[in-house]
């Protein structure tokens, strides 16, 4: 595993090629229920990170009530903060839980979350406001 400081980044969101989860539409995870990959020509900003999205219409649905598209733990991997550190994501390995959007490292990891989500979102919760403050990236 290799660490990254991660001042780098433009805003609060894991970003990756300048954009925020990968590129995926964050809109689209509940309304198509799978990763859909964002146009260039559709963004939104939102704390400081680049979102982008597949249609208009999604833009405008997040512009309205980003929170309640943008994915927990501002991105980065849940599973790695309920471990009590920041990690990268991968935008295809997510979940949707009581209407939130949760990613993870890769397909393997959220495997693992997957055995307990209740218990991991606990503990992310718990660990965030620590996780959230650290400059220190696992990828």
């Amino acid at each position: 595993m290799i660490t990254f400081n991660s001042s780098a980044l433009a805003g609060e969101f894991f970003e990756r090629d300048g954009v925020a989860i990968e590129g995926y539409d964050p809109v689209a995870y509940f309304t198509e229920k799978q990763p859909v990959q964002g146009k260039k020509e559709f963004t939104a900003e939102y704390k400081g990170s680049t979102f982008l999205f597949s249609s208009a219409a999604n833009r405008d649905k997040f512009k309205a009530t980003p929170e309640a598209f943008a994915p927990q733990f501002n991105g980065f991997c849940a599973y790695g903060t309920a471990g009590g550190y920041k990690a990268k994501s991968d935008g295809t390995a997510f979940t949707l839980v009581d209407g939130k959007l949760y990613l993870n490292y890769n397909a393997l990891v959220r495997m693992r979350w997957s055995l307990d989500t209740p218990g991991y979102i606990n503990k992310a919760a718990a660990n965030w406001p620590t996780v959230e403050k650290t400059t220190k990236v696992s990828y």
